[in-house]
């Protein structure tokens, strides 16, 4: 397996509600990173993306701002988009190091309907998850991280070592620990990630919702359509060796 590198901008590609926010909360403890959040979602929304002091407008400048940054980069991103168009216009994002996290579906589509009733079946995101995983895949003959989020609560030390070992990045143990805050970095959308605000490491999240995949018919169609997108990406997931199948 080829190992990739942290020279490029380092990102983080998840459905929404798949612990993204945890890790980036990880990321952030290391204290080494310009951090930026869900900057193609703000894009596609018409909204400028602050960081390092500057404000962006539009995709071709935060691409451009990754690119020449004398800091390292790590972002994290969302995919109620299809943001696969990106890599067309913008060829340059494969220069980047791509990777991905991944949660049990059930509890991505209870979690997200949770908190918006109206939520489209596309949006759940894993479709268009495994549709960036492929495309990176194919384009630089290098099969992306894949962290699995369920495991990762499990293993924290192993999982993030195996991580850490993947792309070139030094183990920092420490950072597995932090004070509960919230980040300026998600202030626009603070109300989606009181969990990762509140938390002080990876942890389990135990909630019981009304609204299930088992007793809602429009959840379960949105599981039966997103369940083959999550089992590919999870045939690709990380182990704590470092290695993937």
């Amino acid at each position: 397996m080829a190992q990739v590198t942290t020279a490029a901008p380092l990102g983080l590609w998840s459905a929404p509600r798949s612990m993204s926010t945890a890790f980036f909360r990880m990321m952030a403890e290391r204290d080494e990173f310009c951090l930026i959040h869900e900057p193609f979602y703000a894009c596609a929304n018409d909204q400028p993306v602050e960081v390092a002091g500057r404000t962006l407008r539009g995709a071709a400048e935060v691409i451009s701002f990754m690119r020449h940054s004398a800091q390292p980069i790590f972002f994290k991103e969302t995919t109620e988009y299809r943001h696969a168009r990106l890599f067309a216009r913008h060829p340059e994002l494969l220069e980047m190091t791509h990777t991905f996290i991944i949660r049990d579906p059930r509890r991505v589509i209870e979690s997200h309907y949770a908190l918006n009733p109206k939520v489209p079946c596309d949006e759940i995101g894993f479709e268009y998850l495994a549709e960036i995983f492929e495309l990176v895949r194919r384009e630089t003959g290098v099969t992306p991280v894949v962290v699995d989020a369920d495991q990762l609560v499990r293993d924290p030390a192993g999982v993030v070592s195996a991580y850490c070992r993947r792309v070139g990045l030094a183990e920092r143990p420490e950072a597995l620990s932090w004070t509960p805050a919230e980040r300026p970095e998600w202030a626009a959308t603070n109300r989606w990630h009181q969990d990762a605000a509140a938390s002080t490491t990876f942890q389990p999240v135990e909630r019981s919702y009304a609204v299930t995949t088992d007793n809602n018919e429009r959840l379960a169609g949105y599981l039966e359509y997103h369940l083959p997108f999550y089992q590919q990406l999870r045939s690709f997931s990380l182990t704590t060796t470092g290695s993937q199948p």
